[in-house]
């Protein structure tokens, strides 16, 4: 090995050296960094920002610009574009534009906000027109039925509407797009964002507005607002040196300083002079972004050099959630742990993604912040460093010797064919990575089981295999086996009715989604073989009855979405979560009906599971509640399951549904739970009265909902200041309700923002 390594050395020194002889030198992004590459996310009109800068007088002009009338010999809508360069703010000013209140004053019938982005399809963008108009969706398919749709929309109507980022140069398609909007009224008016003049020629403008740079002074504040947001820095700290290094290398550019400003506010200020100096931002002036982006790439860690790249795999314009990429990261095992750390790696992917977050490398997505987005300019910078590894069939441009050597393959599933790509995949010999996803959010995408089986036959060193969302109804039973180095499986919202027995052959397998896979009748009877698994997602698959035979051999398990206590004895009971220690997150136990022994209830030790966020108990699917109540339960039985079904008290959420007995034990309501947020008591027809949560000093929200014989509900005697906490009071469907203590109104804490739901009382 030792020789071995020191060829290798001698080798990089003697290319490193022809390299310098020669002259060359490395250029971001080659041939594949070119202007029609950059792209971006689909913008919306809610702002993103908290404050705009140095954008008062563009503002100002383009509202001059939309609220004048059209010179006399022009058609009733008139285009205004906003043109610069990427990075540059034209969407920002436009969202500014849209959104102020000025423009209620011009009195337009109809406002509208469509991003157009890369592919300028006349059918797409009408669609969207329409169904931004409308608010509703459009299943239209021919353009006819749509724009004529869209005509009768808009006619004798005064417009508004924004189409960003427009890369069309073609007047014929113009034309066909602006055909059905000819019938607006009057001084109807399109503003336009765009990079390139001729687009804006291309649109026969009555005015073009071109968008300058920030000045350095606003350039310098919107640094400083993502720099130095948490810092306490006095003003001679900032010495005038550094100011001018940073709006030297923003050059105006908005993105640039946020990028810059999201790079230096997790180093220490002894390092900022060193980082502004590199010569990686000493680039041409039309590369300034992707160098400053490409300066936040080089100084991140290694190890999350790694996890940025990866993201390339995703089309631009995806909005992904933390733990799906995380989940991503884990499976390629680009996160290692080394041996000192204890960590979890779900525990160090959160770390890396939150990381990322605060350099501004990872955006929250504006329409969803549950979700992120990467910028396009961003989405560049990691296909860049991803180099040939990643492949997404959107990239026809790519050779086939390109592809051959590809290790992660995704497509974009909402505007291609599945069907079409058996003969590029087969060329990929060392396929790692197989993720169709979709941009849009709904509908399903064109992969069946005879695509599924011919596509994957030959890959036999995957590690992440997503088929969610398709309509597969089994999977290749010959191919399982073969599967050896799986890590991450992903059925979810698939018609599968099975898993073949071979699926208990994975045992490298660690994460296995199956949520809203509605016809799934069961779980392989031989789950426990999966002794790596970590992550296992149910929820939704109402037809499993029950968990099969050894679940406390998943002693790996992290997260178990739905444990499901069935009536075979042949089947999984409480007593096995007891083995499941470090199951966290959230966690639903149903079919507690079927618990025979109280006392295995109290085996299953919920006590001690510490990494427990949120817990939802439940007797009888949701499919019988508000059915008749069934008089062969044994109500005591129900009330010492319950009872031992105490969870730790770090416990953040609790939700209780169709229990069936008439007490509800006293755990519930003891302050010790002083971290509970959320309690919800859902459809317990038995229960005639509930303790006082009025101790639950965290509480925010509770709902009581169903609970058809209840007559009263403590507040808290001995607790000079209950509710404390309060925000949200849902009461619904309480026929019998019959006492509420006053004092909750009268003494009931007087900083709390209050909304009290009361729905379906017979009487109050």
């Amino acid at each position: 090995m030792r020789s071995s390594v020191k060829d290798i050395t001698g080798r990089l020194e003697e290319l490193c050296k022809q390299r310098i002889e020669l002259g060359l030198q490395l250029t971001p992004g080659g041939a594949s960094s070119n202007t029609a590459a950059q792209r971006r996310p689909p913008s919306s009109s809610v702002p993103t920002e908290r404050t705009v800068f140095g954008r008062h007088q563009d503002k100002a002009k383009i509202l001059e610009m939309v609220s004048a009338n059209s010179p006399s010999g022009h058609a009733n809508i008139a285009v205004i574009p906003i043109v610069g360069m990427g990075g540059i703010g034209k969407t920002t000013l436009a969202r500014e534009v849209y959104n102020d209140k000025e423009v209620e004053t011009f009195k337009f019938d109809i406002k509208a906000w469509v991003c157009v982005s890369e592919d300028f399809d006349v059918l797409s963008i009408s669609r969207a027109i329409l169904e931004s108009i409308t608010y509703s969706s459009c299943d239209l398919k021919a353009l006819n039925e749509v724009q004529v749709q869209l005509k009768k929309a808009v006619d004798g109507k005064k417009i508004f509407l924004v189409l960003d980022d427009v890369w069309n140069e073609d007047y014929g398609l113009w034309e066909d797009l602006k055909a059905p909007l000819m019938g607006a009224a009057p001084n109807s008016k399109i503003v336009v964002t765009t990079r390139h003049s001729h687009v804006a020629s291309t649109m026969e403008p009555t005015q073009q507005y071109n968008l300058r740079c920030l000045s350095d002074e606003d350039c310098w504040s919107l640094f400083m607002m993502h720099a130095f947001v948490s810092r306490d820095l006095t003003a001679q700290q900032i010495s005038d040196l550094f100011r001018n290094k940073v709006v030297g290398k923003c050059r105006g550019l908005p993105l640039a300083a946020k990028a810059l400003g999201g790079l230096l506010r997790s180093k220490r200020h002894d390092a900022w002079d060193e980082i502004l100096n590199n010569k990686i931002l000493d680039l041409p002036r039309q590369s300034g972004i992707l160098a400053v982006l490409n300066l936040s790439y080089h100084y991140l860690p290694s190890h999350l050099k790694r996890c940025f790249s990866y993201c390339a795999i995703f089309p631009k314009g995806y909005k992904f959630e933390e733990k799906e990429l995380v989940f991503l990261w884990m499976a390629e095992g680009i996160i290692q742990q080394s041996r000192n750390n204890k960590n979890q790696p779900e525990v160090l992917g959160r770390e890396y993604f939150h990381e990322l977050v605060s350099r501004s490398i990872l955006q929250p997505s504006s329409s969803n912040n549950s979700k992120f987005v990467m910028h396009d300019l961003v989405h560049d910078l990691a296909q860049l460093v991803s180099g040939q590894t990643n492949f997404r069939w959107e990239e026809a441009n790519k050779s086939i010797s390109s592809v051959q050597k590809s290790r992660h393959f995704s497509y974009n599933c909402s505007v291609n064919d599945g069907n079409n790509m058996l003969d590029v995949v087969h060329e990929v010999q060392h396929l790692r990575t197989f993720l169709p996803v979709s941009v849009s959010s709904s509908g399903r995408y064109d992969m069946n089981d005879l695509v599924v089986s011919n596509l994957l036959s030959k890959c036999g060193k995957l590690r992440v295999l997503s088929l969610s969302r398709s309509y597969i109804t089994e999977l290749p039973k010959g191919s399982m086996s073969g599967w050896k180095h799986l890590r991450y499986l992903n059925l979810s919202d698939t018609r599968i009715r099975n898993l073949p027995k071979s699926t208990c052959s994975l045992i490298n397998l660690q994460v296995l989604l199956l949520r809203d896979c509605y016809y799934l009748l069961k779980l392989p009877s031989k789950l426990r073989n999966l002794i790596n698994l970590r992550h296992l997602d149910i929820m939704g698959a109402y037809l499993i009855k029950e968990m099969p035979f050894g679940m406390k051999e998943l002693k790996n398990l992290q997260a178990l979405s739905n444990f499901i206590v069935g009536t075979d004895t042949k089947s999984s009971g409480l007593k096995d979560l007891k083995s499941l220690a470090f199951v966290g997150g959230e966690l639903s136990i149903s079919g507690l009906e079927n618990v025979i022994d109280p006392w295995e209830a109290s085996e299953a030790m919920l006590c001690e599971k510490q990494y427990l966020e949120a817990l939802s108990l439940q007797w009888r699917s949701q499919l019988q509640w508000g059915s008749q109540f069934d008089d062969s339960r044994n109500e005591s039985r129900e009330e010492l399951v319950l009872g031992k079904l105490k969870p730790c008290t770090s416990i953040k959420k609790l939700t209780i549904k169709g229990y069936g007995g008439k007490k509800i034990p006293s755990w519930i309501a003891d302050p010790s739970f002083s971290k509970m947020e959320v309690l919800g008591l859902e459809n317990c027809e038995n229960c005639t009265s509930l303790p006082s949560f009025g101790l639950l000093s965290s509480l925010k929200h509770l709902t009581v909902k169903g609970l058809r014989k209840l007559k009263s509900m403590g507040y808290g005697e001995h607790c000079s200041n209950p509710f404390q906490s309060l925000e949200t009071l849902w009461f619904e469907d309480l026929p019998e309700w019959e006492y509420w203590d006053t004092k909750f109104e009268e003494n009931g804490n007087p900083g709390c923002r209050l909304t009290i739901h009361f729905i379906q009382f017979v009487r109050w």
